[in-house]
């Protein structure tokens, strides 16, 4: 397999499927839709449960909603055995929630008793997202601590983070483009994410540190190429076990598990890419340039010492000379001396 060979391609993809995500949120935004679909749990608003009694459709609801309130995409979900529903809006003033209350009433024919109304905080929401980024990066802190240690290579731990940005971004353009509540249920998907692909990623990396001592240190291609070989079946299998199970829970599960467990099946397939076809590239370019610094800083030490030593050779030969030198003119003058001597006797 030539997956260093191909990285452009490899790298290429990934950068185009994350440019799409991040695109999604810009043109989210300028609709002024918000780049992400924000439950009220994350910005505030109205949470809204009515006990209907009987079967209904979503639809019917939804329309309702939409009718009185003007929002495009307002959350509305079946609980309790689908008897009630769950609705959740921006903050609604009075004369608004009131007419929606009535609204309610006229389509199932309820009564009052059948609403329970609150606003969730803004205040709360704010905790919630600085929570939430906090936890992803401690997260990657302690992984990046870890795989560092555990491998005596602090490129593979920064090759294993960068991997893992590419997925949480691939997740979170997921959730723009389909338009996926942005919930509480946001945060354990994204690092259950994490956890799965880390894990994944460990596995190569540990077969290329096996791979060393038969392949090479500093082979580095060749080290990639082998190592994704030899654990591109167990993690191909791994992959598709946990996504059967995934796409059984979305397909058979309430709207609120289906909000939980798509954008974990996104991100096991981001994962599984990154962890096969990203990580591994990314270990190559980063090893393969602190390589060649090192290697050229050991030639530098070389040549210098190289040089240090002709000097040293230099002057020790000047010291002999000197000492020849010193040597025949003390010679010299005791022969001068014995021959005046003879002159006088």
């Amino acid at each position: 397999m030539q997956i260093v060979k191909n990285r452009a391609i490899f790298l290429g993809v990934s950068i185009l499927v994350i440019l799409v995500g991040i695109g999604c949120m810009v043109f989210n935004s300028v609709r002024k839709n918000g780049a992400f679909n924000y439950d009220v749990e994350f910005i505030g608003g109205t949470s809204m449960e009515v006990n209907i009694g009987k079967s209904f459709d979503n639809n019917d609801v939804t329309n309702i909603i939409k009718d009185v309130t003007g929002e495009t995409a307002p959350q509305v979900q079946k609980i309790n055995d689908g008897t009630e529903v769950a609705i959740k809006t921006k903050s609604l003033d009075i004369e608004t929630r009131t007419e929606l209350q009535n609204k309610l009433k006229e389509k199932f024919e309820l009564e009052d008793d059948a609403f329970t109304v609150q606003d969730v905080s803004a205040t709360v929401s704010k905790d919630m997202i600085r929570d939430s980024i906090l936890s992803v990066l401690i997260a990657c802190v302690c992984m990046l601590i870890y795989i560092s240690i555990r491998f005596r290579d602090f490129s593979m731990g920064l090759s294993s983070i960068l991997a893992l940005v590419h997925d949480t971004l691939v997740v979170l353009g997921a959730y723009a483009l389909f338009r996926i509540p942005l919930n509480n249920s946001f945060i354990a998907a994204i690092l259950t994410v994490l956890g799965y692909s880390i894990n994944a990623s460990i596995v190569i990396f540990d077969r290329i540190r096996e791979n060393r001592s038969s392949l090479g240190r500093h082979n580095y291609e060749q080290l990639v190429n082998t190592s994704v070989k030899q654990t591109l079946t167990r993690s191909l299998f791994t992959s598709l076990t946990t996504f059967f199970c995934v796409a059984a829970l979305w397909v058979l599960g309430v709207d609120s598990v289906k909000e939980f467990v798509f954008p974990i099946a996104v991100g096991i397939i981001a994962g599984t890419y990154s962890s096969v076809l990203v990580a591994g590239n990314i270990w190559y370019m980063v090893a393969s340039a602190i390589g060649k610094k090192k290697q050229a800083e050991a030639i530098d030490r070389y040549q210098s010492k190289k040089v240090n030593k002709s000097l040293t050779q230099e002057e020790k030969s000047e010291q002999i000379e000197r000492a020849e030198e010193e040597s025949k003119a003390s010679t010299a003058a005791k022969k001068t001396k014995k021959k005046s001597k003879r002159r006088h006797q």
